[in-house]
């Protein structure tokens, strides 16, 4: 049988428009960034998310609804008080420091050294070990932990007591029921080697992961995890008044401040004082926060700027606003562990990183530990991110000494939403 031509015109039409429909559907079931659904953490209703898929093409992959929570500070900001906040919270799986081994694996003399070179190695690994680590893939820390684990298990995961989730059952099966509060150094003796599978599958467990680095410069440095759509990773930076870091770090790292000891001791500033000590953290702060309060679109609803004077004289206050932001709520462990450990003696912590302390007076202690040449100095050296975060200067010794007199402007610093 003959067709005419319009009849083969019509054919070819629909050939085409049938094979338009096909690469259509196949690009968007296939190559869609909407996941298919954890069968953990989300609904069985597989209509119900290819629907959300349909109407919402910029949909994040991560159906679990984990937050992911990055404490960015630097050494003796506070950064450990902070992170005590989410070790508490019985659904927050907490890692302190994990980022050391990259760096003394990577790099062991990175602190002295100042290569961009090293920067940019150290960065991109660890952006890689917070991206595994955020999925609960504890087995990526192998790569870095020296000597490398056998079966799974190491004793060389830097402060393994300081996270609460490691110290506890399923990943510590010995505990009975007085130990449910370890002290750090218990854990391990109590707990014995650390099995990465249990941990793993404890992370898994937990509804959000919280990590402290004070290993990662800039807010800019973690733009790639942030626009990551597989994670829903929130940014809390921490800082504090220069002035307090550094009476802090001298007193803490009393070898490496040796020559701002003396110059504390003496009144004379030696001649081969390593200022940069000083500097980097202003420098970075004032990048940092300059980047946060900007407000770029990649940081929208990412990014919060915490200062721990603030906190200190305000914990609770403060630690409701942060759970806001994050959008978790705060358990009463939290509220707990706050009224235990922002009233206490300092001298009841075992050790230099404690977090027992009165947090109000804790944030004035550097105005009698520091000499006014070396406030002066600073003040000098870091009078820009001083003024950006709300730092008043004291004009002289009597004014730095007079605690009726606040150092600390009042100011709001809003999450970016």
């Amino acid at each position: 049988m003959q067709c005419s031509w319009k009849a083969v015109l019509l054919l070819a039409l629909a050939s085409i428009a049938i094979q338009y429909t096909a690469i259509r559907t196949f690009t968007a079931k296939s190559f869609h960034s909407c996941p298919i659904p954890n069968p953990v953490n989300c609904s069985q209703d597989t209509d119900a998310a290819d629907r959300l898929c349909d109407e919402s093409p910029t949909f994040s992959y991560n159906l679990s609804r984990k937050t992911h929570v990055l404490i960015l500070a630097t050494t003796r900001s506070g950064s450990s008080f902070v992170g005590q906040l989410f070790n508490q919270h019985f659904d927050v799986f907490y890692l302190f420091e994990p980022l050391y081994h990259v760096q003394y694996t990577l790099i062991p003399k990175l602190t002295q050294s100042k290569s961009t070179t090293d920067r940019r190695v150290m960065l991109g690994a660890s952006r890689d070990l917070l991206r595994s680590l955020y999925d609960c893939d504890l087995y990526f820390l192998e790569n870095y932990i020296k000597p490398q684990p056998i079966n799974h298990t190491t004793d060389r995961l830097f402060r393994r007591g300081a996270s609460k989730a490691l110290c506890s059952p399923p990943v510590c099966e010995s505990l009975g029921a007085v130990d449910l509060h370890l002290e750090e150094g218990d854990c391990v003796k109590k707990c014995g080697t650390l099995n990465l599978t249990l941990a793993t599958e404890s992370c898994r467990e937990h509804g959000h992961v919280a990590i402290k680095t004070v290993r990662v410069p800039e807010v800019s440095d973690l733009r790639a995890l942030v626009e990551d759509p597989r994670l829903n990773l929130k940014v809390i930076q921490l800082v504090r008044d220069p002035r307090g870091i550094l009476a802090s770090r001298s007193e803490t790292f009393r070898d490496t401040y040796r020559l701002w000891r003396i110059w504390d001791g003496t009144g004379r500033k030696p001649y081969n004082l390593d200022v940069t000590q000083l500097t980097t953290v202003c420098e970075d702060f004032w990048n940092s926060v300059s980047t946060g309060l900007n407000r770029p679109p990649w940081l929208k609803g990412k990014y919060m700027l915490v200062r721990y004077e603030d906190l200190a004289r305000n914990p609770m206050k403060k630690t409701e606003e942060i759970y806001d932001f994050l959008g978790i709520p705060m358990d009463s462990n939290v509220e707990r562990w706050i009224q235990n450990n922002t009233r206490g003696d300092r001298s009841s912590s075992k050790h230099k990183y404690g977090t027992v302390r009165n947090s109000a007076a804790t944030a004035e202690k550097w105005r009698f530990r520091l000499s006014y040449d070396i406030v002066a100095f600073t003040q000098h050296a870091c009078q820009q991110v001083l003024a950006q975060l709300g730092y008043k200067t004291a004009g002289s010794e009597e004014e730095l000494k007079n605690l009726s007199i606040s150092l600390v402007e009042e100011r709001d610093f809003l999450p970016f939403s």
